[in-house]
């Protein structure tokens, strides 16, 4: 975990160099994945350069969350702003069409990403993601939502690698034990959605990686496999339309 902490730390600070860039903003949910960007980010820029909004929807955010990333904020020493986004949410019931669980479910990360896109435009800073690469090798993300970001600090380390990250960083076990959620909706659970564990999706996604054999007849293969296909066109550029 030492060898990857000071590749990820080396690899923020070149690229924050490379854009002539020195602030950050990042969104903090209180759980493992925000948790360990942030301190990545914070030991690659300074605690001066990096500020934190907590976006919480007041009928849904457990105030445990919140109170979560408050305090990684104190022990980090940076600024940090609470701001909910019922106001945000409310204005889309306007609209003159009805909307679907899946229109308002995604309209929640893309008003996050609008507020802190918001921010970085307004501070010169760059947007840090906080998907680890079971999310984003998955497609378990929202399009132009908690998919969009500057820099993926944590993107290439699956779940279960965050964890011992998390571990090797001293981040704090109740942060490291929660169940991990979105808080999208009541009860609402990463692993449920998924329909199964971190650990064993990630024993399937490294085998994918390396190209190791698996058993075709799997049944959380072939699940992992049609969920990444369904979801491919979340990692790509807007098709084109050719003319020339």
């Amino acid at each position: 975990m030492e060898e990857i902490y000071k590749k990820i730390i080396k690899n923020i600070k070149d690229y924050f160099k490379k854009n002539n860039i020195q602030k950050a903003v990042i969104g903090l949910s209180g759980g493992i994945d925000s948790a360990v960007s942030v301190r990545l980010v914070v030991d690659a820029i300074g605690k001066d350069n990096v500020f934190a909004l907590m976006l919480p929807e007041k009928s849904l955010t457990k105030k445990e969350n919140i109170k979560d990333a408050v305090e990684s904020c104190k022990d980090l020493g940076i600024r940090y702003h609470i701001g909910y986004i019922d106001d945000f949410l409310d204005a889309f019931k306007k609209l003159k069409w009805k909307q679907n669980k899946n229109a308002m479910v995604n309209l929640k990360p893309r008003t996050r990403m609008c507020i802190l896109y918001n921010y970085a435009n307004a501070h010169n800073a760059l947007v840090i993601g906080t998907s680890n690469k079971t999310e984003l090798m998955l497609g378990y993300f929202t399009k132009h939502g908690d998919g969009a970001a500057d820099i993926e600090v944590i993107g290439d380390l699956f779940k279960t690698e965050v964890v011992k990250l998390a571990e090797y960083l001293k981040i704090p076990k109740k942060i490291i034990k929660k169940t991990p959620t979105a808080e999208l909706y009541p009860n609402q659970t990463d692993e449920d959605e998924l329909g199964a564990s971190y650990e064993n999706m990630d024993n399937i996604l490294k085998k994918l990686v390396k190209k190791q054999k698996i058993d075709g007849e799997d049944l959380l293969y072939k699940k992992i496999i049609k969920k990444i296909k369904s979801n491919e066109h979340k990692g790509k550029m807007p098709f084109i339309i050719k003319v020339f």
